[in-house]
Formats: C-alpha cells, sequence, structure tokens
C-alpha cells in the first residue's frame, strides 16, 4: 500500500486526535490565564497569607514537570479515594502548569505599570480593588501579552504529554497508528503536519497581536 493511502486511511483518526488537542488546549489555556491573573495579583498586592501560598503554588508547579503531575492526579489520587477521568486529569494538569508560568509572564506585566500612577489612584482614594480593576490590570495586562504568547504556545506544545494517560490527542493517535501498522514515516509526518496546522497560523496570530498591543500601548 503506498504512503499517500496510509496517511489517506488514518486522517478520521488523526482529525478526532486534533479535535481533542484543540479543545484540551482551549480549555487550559483559558483556565491557565484565569488562574495566572489570580495568583499575580495575589502577588502584586502582597495579600496576607494568599501571598505567601500564591509563591509556593509557583515554585511548586513551575519545578516539578507536568509528565509527574499527571501520574500523581491520574494514579496517586485514586488511592485515596479520589478519582479523575484522563482527560480531566488532563485539564487539571495543564493549568496546574500553566496557572504559574501565566502569572509569572502577569507579574512581569504588572511591576511595569509606572507606580505614580498608582501613587495617584491612592491619592484620589481608590480601594485596592479599584487600583487593580482601573490601573494595574489593563497596563499590566497589555505588558505582559508577549509572555502570555509564548506561554500559550508553550501549553499547546504540552498536550503532546497527555499521551501518558491515554487520552487519544494527536501524539497518542500517532503512537497507536504506529504500534499498530509500523508506519512511522507516515504517521510522524502526520503528526508534524498537525500540530504546524495549529501553531503556525496562531503563532502568526499572537505576533500581530503583540504588535498590535506595542503600537496602542506605546505609539510605535
Amino acid at each position: 500500500m503506498s504512503s499517500w493511502a496510509i496517511i489517506q486511511q488514518s486522517l478520521p483518526m488523526f482529525g478526532k486526535g486534533f479535535e481533542l488537542t484543540l479543545w484540551l488546549s482551549f480549555i487550559g489555556i483559558i483556565g491557565s490565564i484565569i488562574v495566572g491573573i489570580i495568583v499575580s495579583l495575589l502577588q502584586y498586592f502582597k495579600v496576607p497569607v494568599l501571598h505567601q501560598l500564591a509563591s509556593i503554588y509557583v515554585e511548586v508547579s513551575r519545578n516539578t514537570p507536568l509528565l509527574i503531575q499527571l501520574f500523581f492526579l491520574y494514579y496517586t489520587f485514586p488511592v485515596i479515594g479520589i478519582k479523575f477521568g484522563a482527560q480531566l486529569c488532563g485539564i487539571i494538569g495543564l493549568i496546574f502548569l500553566g496557572g504559574s508560568y501565566m502569572a509569572e509572564g502577569f507579574t512581569g506585566g504588572f511591576n511595569g505599570v509606572s507606580k505614580g500612577q498608582l501613587e495617584s489612584g491612592k491619592a484620589i482614594g481608590l480601594s485596592r480593588w479599584q487600583l487593580a480593576r482601573y490601573i494595574v490590570f489593563p497596563q499590566g495586562f497589555s505588558l505582559s501579552v508577549p509572555a502570555m504568547a509564548a506561554n500559550v504556545i508553550f501549553l499547546i506544545k504540552e498536550t503532546s504529554i497527555f499521551t501518558v494517560i491515554a487520552i487519544p490527542e494527536l501524539t497518542n493517535t500517532a503512537l497507536d497508528l504506529i504500534g499498530m501498522y509500523y508506519r512511522s514515516n507516515e504517521y510522524l509526518l502526520v503528526l508534524v503536519i498537525g500540530y504546524a496546522i495549529i501553531l503556525i497560523p496562531l503563532s502568526i496570530i499572537l505576533t500581530l497581536l503583540e504588535k498590535r498591543v506595542r503600537y496602542g500601548s506605546f505609539g510605535n
């Protein structure tokens, strides 16, 4: 059978893996952004107790591989009576890892907000919440876009690790097909093309977004 025929036969399975990769990535990235914003604001305003807990979370998350985090969620939790499905484990793991990376990016952006503006906000009686809402978050978020864009690409590529808990995303689909039919070249080619279809257009869009935000913030 020709290589093209092999590839054609595999496309329906890769299509399902492609859709699942997109879905898991989307949920994981949205969750990571939300967690990252909350954690970074807790650290920025040094909220008692919560600030320390947020710092511990960031250190633990950033210094443990996603592979270990997934093993812990999928194999250790059931021992104590807590069982998650494979896809839910993948989403939780991606958010746990991504939230810390997003938090670091947002913290850098928030720290770039002029201290003079914060002092002005305090002078007119703005509360901590109002400072965050009207001054720190809008400007800091814009400054964080480059870091956030890099983390989005990073998290999508990290979904390939989901294969260790048998989630049928793109990488797992390719490995299953290789194991059944021993046609590595064809299936790896489709795998590479699948990720390229996701990542290349997304990289272009995020680059344009970075330029637009930079122009809006600094006028160049």
